[in-house]
């Protein structure tokens, strides 16, 4: 007896929804940027160990893959710089690093990664010098996942 209520229930959403849905003429003229901004997912804010180097960012889907943005942030009063490292898992489970810098502590800096088909994605905060980091690294951090 419940589940013919429910399926009474669902027929009636629908035809109520049906009056409420757009015509196929006007549902074309629907921008496909709106498509793309549904699987944006924003992460953040990491931090290194000593929290002197922080970002925060935003990943999302493409037609190319997986983009991954960001802002760098560096700490003020301090000679050391800040360092950022993206992994991405691809599709033929093998890891790509790239790795960003600021040195700058009055601006943040942005950067990008298409990272292509990737399963997931990780970022990792460090300290370090103008030529490589040093250490106080944050772990990695999870940014992005196939499937939410």
């Amino acid at each position: 007896m419940r589940s013919g209520t429910r399926l009474v229930l669902g027929l009636a959403v629908l035809v109520g929804l049906g009056a409420a849905l757009p015509s196929a003429a006007s549902a074309s003229a629907v921008p496909t940027t709106a498509v793309s901004t549904a699987v944006a997912q924003t992460w953040g804010s990491y931090g290194s160990s000593d929290w002197k180097a922080w970002a925060w960012g935003r990943s999302s889907l493409s037609s190319s893959g997986l983009r991954v943005t960001g802002y760098l942030y560096d700490s003020p009063r301090t000679r050391a710089c800040s360092w950022v490292k993206v992994r991405s898992l691809s599709d033929r489970l093998t890891y790509r690093t790239v790795t960003f810098k600021n040195c700058s502590s009055s601006a943040p800096r942005t950067f990008r990664v298409n990272a292509g088909y990737a399963l997931k994605s990780e970022a990792k905060l460090c300290r370090g010098t103008s030529t490589r980091i040093t250490g106080k690294c944050s772990g990695w951090r999870l940014i992005w996942r196939q499937g939410g």
